[in-house]
């Protein structure tokens, strides 16, 4: 059976209700999955897990946050090759640049997407959470 990891950090909630819809689609499969803080995770824990997904919100410039989750995604970089992973995150303005940016860094490391990132626009609307419970399932195959 796999495991899967959610990960995310927030800091308005809109990030963290999508990785609760996250989790939600990998359990609904009957999959072992955990849902993390960036604070919690870390590179010796990426081998406990089949498959992770990784979720950040847009911070200033497009950016991923940079004091907890930057931080700890470069440290896990190096063990995404052919690792089973998706993103996903929030943002409050501009065009998903931050996203595009952050899936380019994964796929120079080898990144094995098991499905396209999902952005929500503030908080998770119907369709957002429904794209996050399938991000979640995708992550089970």
């Amino acid at each position: 059976m796999s495991k899967i990891a959610v990960v995310y950090w927030s800091g308005t909630g809109n990030t963290e209700a999508m990785a609760n819809f996250v989790l939600e689609g990998a359990k609904a499969t009957g999959t072992q999955a955990d849902l993390l803080t960036a604070g919690e995770f870390s590179a010796d824990k990426m081998d406990e897990y089949d498959a992770v997904a990784f979720g950040c919100p847009s911070m200033g410039a497009e950016q991923l946050e940079e004091a907890e989750f930057e931080p700890m995604f470069s440290s896990v970089k190096s063990k995404i090759k052919d690792k089973k992973i998706a993103l996903f995150g929030s943002y409050g303005w501009g065009d998903g640049e931050w996203m595009r940016n952050w899936e380019a860094a994964c796929s120079d490391e080898g990144a094995n997407f098991v499905c396209d990132y999902v952005i929500c626009n503030e908080a998770p609307d119907e369709d957002g959470q429904m794209a996050c419970k399938a991000l979640g399932e995708s992550l089970t195959k």
